[in-house]
């Protein structure tokens, strides 16, 4: 029973609205470093750092209500994408904490990197697994050490730990920071897993001379005339969440060994082939055959033409936006706890606040508020409420059905519809 409470209290504190970071004083609802030893703040101290409840049972239990539910079910259709987020830490002595880039700062500080799993199609997105990564100063043997895995061999683990927690996807998207890896790529392909992953522009191999070295010198080797002579390009449209639609251009390159035709096919997918703008050009390594290719029958999946594997990396985006939810909104780096498991605690209990955030919004709309007034009724003084044994309220707002018989938690379920609310309305992509 004890944890149980603890369970739904450390929840109520996540997916109330943010005020301030989501410590232990804060999600009890107490002040800082004063209210720290309050009964309140000591249960939720103990249910995260000191009870014997198991992370991965919890996380394995909300993937299956996941999965169980036909609104969140994983289908072919999706993607899992592959990730890391690294977040600040002071000190030496938090488990892995260490000197490391962190890509959300851009730059290499003391901090914590956790290795993430997303699932995401185009109407939702939700995590799957975290794992954070240990750096090699905690080890006795260093990079050496048996114990010791580099952020690819968790990254390959992630995605076959998903494939047999039974989530379907039609192909693992990661960034340049794992397609440029030759021995991620292999792991993936020797595990029987698709992927469409980001290469660096300037990604060299070993070539002739005469042969081009890299994916942007692929690119600018095709023919194009323009949109009425696009050559070797192929026009594809992407949509977006907020409506509009862009014409892209894709096209299959040659690279070494990579053709449209090879074991790996470079996909360039950019909305300028004249230019190859930066900021509007993909390039993508894939195991996944051409239509029509000699290799579609030898394939344990399904061919993917040019449109779906700009699908397949366009769904990659989700995971920024799930990292935006789960910092900005849910807590995910305000853990002030320095043990491994208090820390993988808090991950999964993050994870299950952004997933009941999506059961909430997908099994009921939120309350209807009040109309809004009229300029004439701003300006009027308003009446005083109505007595308790003679209420007057607007239709569809909720009441307590009794008087309450002891101080207790209130219905916190219109605090996800405002999180979801704000994730709907700035997601990146439909």
């Amino acid at each position: 029973m004890a944890q149980r409470r603890g369970f739904r209290e450390y929840l109520a504190g996540l997916l109330a609205p943010r005020e301030r970071n989501k410590t232990l004083t804060a999600l009890a609802g107490a002040e800082p470093v004063t209210g720290s030893k309050l009964p309140a703040v000591q249960r939720l101290q103990f249910f995260l750092s000191e009870s014997v409840w198991e992370p991965e049972a919890v996380n394995a239990r909300r993937l299956e209500l996941l999965r169980a539910d036909p609104a969140t079910a994983p289908h072919g259709g999706g993607v899992l994408v592959i990730d890391d987020s690294g977040d600040r830490k002071d000190g030496t002595k938090t488990a892995h904490v260490g000197r490391q880039w962190l890509g959300r700062y851009g730059k290499t500080d003391n901090g914590v990197v956790t290795v993430t799993t997303v699932w995401a199609d185009e109407r939702l997105y939700y995590p799957v697994h975290a794992v954070p990564y240990t750096p090699a100063r905690h080890f006795a043997k260093g990079k050496s050490d048996p114990g010791f895995r580099t952020k690819l061999a968790i990254g390959a683990d992630l995605a076959v730990r998903a494939r047999a927690a039974g989530f379907t996807f039609r192909a693992v998207a990661a960034d340049s920071a794992y397609g440029d890896q030759d021995g991620f790529r292999g792991e993936l392909a020797q595990a029987g897993l698709p992927f469409v992953m980001a290469l660096r522009p300037r990604h060299g191999i070993w070539a002739r001379a005469e042969d081009v070295h890299t994916p942007v010198d692929a690119a600018r080797a095709l023919a194009w005339g323009g949109p009425d002579d696009p050559g070797d390009w192929q026009a594809v449209t992407r949509r977006f969440r907020d409506g509009h639609a862009e014409t892209w251009y894709a096209a299959d390159a040659r690279l070494g060994a990579w053709g449209p035709d090879g074991a790996r096919r470079l996909v360039v997918a950019t909305a300028d082939p004249g230019t190859l703008p930066d900021k509007a050009t993909w390039y993508l390594v894939t195991n996944l055959s051409r239509p029509g290719g000699p290799g579609e029958q030898d394939s344990p999946w399904p061919a993917a033409p040019l449109a779906e594997i700009v699908r397949i990396y366009g769904l990659r985006h989700w995971v920024e936006q799930s990292y935006k939810q789960v910092k900005d909104e849910l807590g995910w780096a305000d853990f002030q706890v320095r043990s491994d498991i208090a820390i993988r605690r808090h991950q999964v209990l993050v994870n299950c606040a952004f997933s009941f955030c999506w059961d909430s919004w997908l099994t009921s709309q939120p309350p209807p508020g009040p109309a809004p007034a009229s300029p004439q009724e701003r300006g009027r003084r308003r009446p005083a409420p109505a007595a308790p044994d003679m209420p007057d309220h607007p239709s569809g707002t909720k009441l307590a059905p009794r008087a309450a018989r002891r101080p207790q938690l209130a219905d916190p379920r219109d605090h996800p519809h405002a999180l979801v609310a704000g994730m709907v309305q700035g997601a990146p992509a439909r």
